[in-house]
């Protein structure tokens, strides 16, 4: 029998539940917002909500 396990993550950004994107620190950003930011002029009023979502992305704290 073949299973195919997929891992949905949230992403951060749309809050919908994805498989392909990348994580940073501890959060997701699926594939397609990640190109949405990355299109978005500083000048587009979708500039504001993205910066705003990518706030919530912090640094984890380093232990050493």
């Amino acid at each position: 029998m073949d299973e195919t396990v997929k891992l949905n993550h949230t992403c951060v950004i749309c809050d919908q539940e994805k498989n392909r994107g990348i994580h940073l620190y501890t959060k997701f950003i699926c594939l397609d917002c990640e190109r949405k930011v990355i299109s978005t002029s500083t000048s587009d009023p979708d500039y504001a909500f993205y910066v705003k979502k990518l706030k919530s992305i912090h640094t984890p704290p380093l232990y050493s």
